[in-house]
């Protein structure tokens, strides 16, 4: 790139050697005066005089010259050109420091609207942040709370950014790869998706459930108990995994590094294209064998059935277990002796796969009120509606997980870890874009959506 007065390279590297000079000079001067050696003190100022040198070297490059006298203008977005009217400065933060440029501005008569065409090509189009920083501040802002991700830009890239800049850029960056996504959900809508070839799959999973996030007063929707709003609201999120063996006992084992996450606070329509889409792009055109697990909610077996036909589908024998756990409940209150043997009784029915004698017999429990028996029967219509989902000795056969627990780890560390913590209230938006970034992160997917995003 032509710069207008840029320096002579030797002069560059001059300036940069007596940067560097200085700020070894502070460094090993001090440390001879005092007798000590701080290596932590030492390692900081270097990084600082390094820092220092680079930002130079920025700076030399990105000052930019004068049009040619034959191309002063542009074509601008309302018809007409846009011309050569000055060379503008300002300050941009690089992951080595601030540092200046100088880059031409054109401006149309007829519009008023200004353009930097240097600035959409260095990706610092309406910022002061390079695209570095961006992504830096996008990683530490998905991980964690946005001041600790301020403190951590200091302690790490020796970088001041301000909490706002943290929380403001994290969140665009998520709100880009949501948009993106929803590119792609309307693709899968239409059919219009590529088909991923490679080797087959022996067995691909599909785990959902949802877990709620705080939320500003402004989203609450209505609560359980009437009148009374809710304080969260419900994060879908689905994973996608694979299992190619398991252990000599027989029981499943995943594959290493195979899971990835999708999620959101939608509707569970729109959230069933979702993880149709992840599940597509993990090859499960390819895969031999197909397994859906849940646990009861109506909203997750619907996705399943609509999305996913032909699967194995598999009720999370602990969340089946805990039914069993809360109707024992209702037949002995606060008697955990009865409670426990009569667990011990009757379980083996259902991890044994014989669902129907548990179906019958706790169809042939007599209720002492009204409403006791109404609880029983919803209670066995339960394990009815899920009894073909409930055969566990014939997964276990296969060899296939028969537990949830992959994705409820992930509503812990996913969205738990980050969204949940003490003092935490988001918007719907905000929310979405925090949970889209830190999927694309988790899911090793960042650097592919920042080399996509500057080639588009």
């Amino acid at each position: 790139m032509d710069s207008r007065g840029k320096k002579t390279a030797v002069a560059v590297h001059q300036e940069i050697a007596r940067e560097v000079d200085q700020w070894l000079g502070v460094v090993f001067g001090g440390m001879r005066k005092s007798g000590y050696w701080d290596l932590e003190s030492m390692e900081g100022l270097t990084r600082t005089a390094m820092h220092q040198a680079g930002a130079i070297a920025l700076h030399e490059v990105l000052q930019f010259a004068e049009p040619a006298a034959d191309n002063r203008s542009l074509p601008c977005s309302c018809g007409h050109q846009a011309r050569y009217r000055e060379l503008r400065s300002k300050t941009v933060l690089t992951s080595v420091g601030k540092t200046g440029i100088t880059r031409p501005y054109y401006l149309c008569s007829n519009c008023h609207n200004g353009q930097f065409p240097i600035d959409g090509e260095l990706d610092i189009h309406n910022t002061e942040l390079s695209p570095g920083v961006r992504r830096m501040l996008a990683v530490v802002g998905q991980a964690a709370p946005f001041d600790q991700g301020r403190k951590q830009m200091q302690l790490l890239a020796g970088l001041d950014v301000t909490t706002k800049a943290v929380e403001r850029t994290a969140e665009t960056i998520g709100a880009d790869i949501a948009a993106q996504e929803r590119k792609q959900i309307m693709k899968a809508v239409q059919l219009d998706l590529p088909v991923v070839v490679g080797e087959p799959i022996p067995i691909q999973y599909i785990q959902i459930d949802g877990t709620g996030v705080p939320v500003t007063k402004a989203e609450r929707g209505e609560g359980k108990t009437t009148g009374q709003p809710a304080h969260t609201r419900e994060v879908k999120l689905g994973c996608v995994f694979t299992q190619t063996t398991w252990d000599q006992e027989g029981f499943a084992i995943r594959d290493p590094d195979s899971t990835t996450y999708t999620g959101a606070i939608e509707p569970a329509a729109d959230f069933g294209r979702r993880i149709y889409l992840e599940a597509w792009n993990r090859g499960w055109s390819r895969a031999e064998k197909k397994v859906f697990i849940g646990d009861g909610a109506e909203w997750i077996w619907n996705i399943a059935d609509e999305h996913f036909p032909g699967t194995i589908q598999i009720l999370d024998l602990f969340h089946a277990r805990q039914h069993l756990w809360d109707l024992v409940r209702i037949l002995f209150p606060g008697d955990d002796v009865r409670q426990k043997r009569w667990i011990l009784r009757h379980q083996p029915k259902l991890d044994t796969g014989k669902i129907e004698k548990l179906i019958s017999f706790i169809r042939s429990i007599d209720g002492s009120t009204p409403e006791l028996t109404e609880s029983i029967h919803k209670f066995a219509g339960y394990f009815e509606n899920n009894a073909d989902r409930m055969r566990y000795p014939e997964f276990r056969k296969q060899h296939l997980f028969v537990g949830s627990g992959v994705i409820e780890a992930g509503c812990k560390t996913v969205i738990g870890s980050r969204l949940k913590q003490s003092g935490m209230f988001w918007t719907v938006a905000a929310a979405n874009s925090i949970i889209a970034l830190r999927c694309s992160v988790l899911n090793g997917e960042l650097e592919d959506y920042w080399e996509n995003r500057r080639a588009a």
